[in-house]
């Protein structure tokens, strides 16, 4: 069976390192690593090609920036000869970026399956392009391979037919799982005189956060409160720094507020690992930080990934400064949040995609 993976952008890489590692383990499987090229910034990509030990790809799109539509439209022109010349059977597509989109629509009209690991997660959220991205890519795909229960929930609510949901858990886990030991032998707290357990770390990227000023201005009003208590590192996103660089001044940056360039993967890992907060409006983020128990604020009024806020470490507060900082200051005031880890958050996804897989698909 021949599968061409697709990466475009950080938290793919992620979810494809351990579908990677478990398909050179196996003879029934042959890939293509095709790369989209959505993230083309080197801190951005290469960096965390070099972390998660993930081969040079066969294939490099290089589509770069634009516009959603016009980065879909690329991306589908330039993987549509990909597909006619390497003739793939099954196009496995991973979280919900517009690569994800593009190259679900060119397999699902080339008439090749689609796989998609992380399917039926939903914000019900429509001002998202996640969100979009999500479902119809899901519409397409014939493989299902869902993170959590209420995926399931959501995708029968929508019409997929329960022979096409496989719940096989969360790959983001599998990697974390697998690169935790290596990630502790980073330097990175030394390097930016960090304390474990005494710092807060930030990461914030989603347009509707970063884009508008007013918006922006605040939550950086509230890290600036939080800077006064402990020290806040923030790797900054290109996006963000875009907005930080036009106000010009206009938004304060005091001492404790730390901005430095994005981490690597196993940096990141140890720097989230440690920290006495996290404050971020990722999604990944939410759930790696209910795997390690560490408490997470996201900067978001809903999640696509519920579980980690009824069950995790997860707080939602919106964008607004005054629940940033009352968050902040309950956890620092009280005792852990008692969390528990989902089902099948173990370290062994990519293990159970391939094997339904090879029964998907056998010689």
């Amino acid at each position: 069976m021949k599968a061409a993976v697709i990466v475009g952008a950080r938290p793919n890489f992620m979810k494809a390192a351990p579908l990677i590692r478990e398909f050179k383990k196996r003879r029934r499987f042959d890939w293509v690593l095709v790369h989209t090229g959505q993230h083309y910034d080197e801190n951005m990509s290469r960096v965390f090609f070099e972390d998660l030990e993930l081969p040079e790809p066969d294939i490099h799109l290089g589509v770069g920036s634009g516009s959603h539509a016009e980065q879909t439209a690329k991306i589908m022109i330039a993987f549509e000869s990909v597909v006619a010349r390497e003739r793939p059977d099954l196009v496995v597509v991973v979280g919900d970026v517009n690569s994800t989109l593009a190259c679900s629509l060119v397999g699902a009209k080339a008439l090749v399956p689609v796989a998609h690991v992380e399917a039926g997660l939903r914000s019900f959220d429509l001002a998202m392009p996640e969100e979009i991205n999500r479902m119809v890519t899901d519409i397409l795909s014939r493989y299902c391979f869902t993170t959590s229960p209420e995926a399931e929930t959501n995708l029968l609510r929508e019409g997929v037919k329960p022979d096409r949901i496989f719940f096989v858990g969360n790959i983001m886990i599998d990697s974390l799982l697998f690169y935790l030991a290596k990630a502790e032998e980073s330097r990175v707290l030394d390097e930016l005189g960090a304390e474990p357990g005494g710092y807060v770390l930030v990461t914030l990227h989603r347009p509707s956060n970063v884009d508008e000023s007013g918006v922006f201005a605040g939550i950086m009003e509230a890290l600036a409160g939080l800077a006064r208590q402990l020290p806040v590192i923030f790797p900054v996103h290109p996006r963000t720094r875009k907005t930080i660089e036009s106000a010009r001044g206009a938004i304060d940056i005091p001492e404790g507020l730390k901005l430095i360039e994005p981490l690597g993967y196993l940096d990141f890992v140890k720097a989230m690992r440690h920290a006495r907060i996290v404050v971020t409006d990722s999604g990944g983020i939410q759930e790696e930080t209910t795997v390690l128990g560490v408490p997470c604020i996201t900067v978001r009024e809903n999640t696509e990934r519920p579980i980690t806020v009824e069950i995790g470490t997860n707080v939602l507060v919106g964008p607004d400064p005054g629940r940033i900082r009352d968050e902040a200051a309950r956890i620092l005031a009280g005792p852990a949040r008692a969390h528990r880890v989902p089902p099948l958050w173990d370290g062994r996804t990519a293990e159970r995609i391939a094997d339904i897989l090879e029964q998907q698909f056998p010689a």
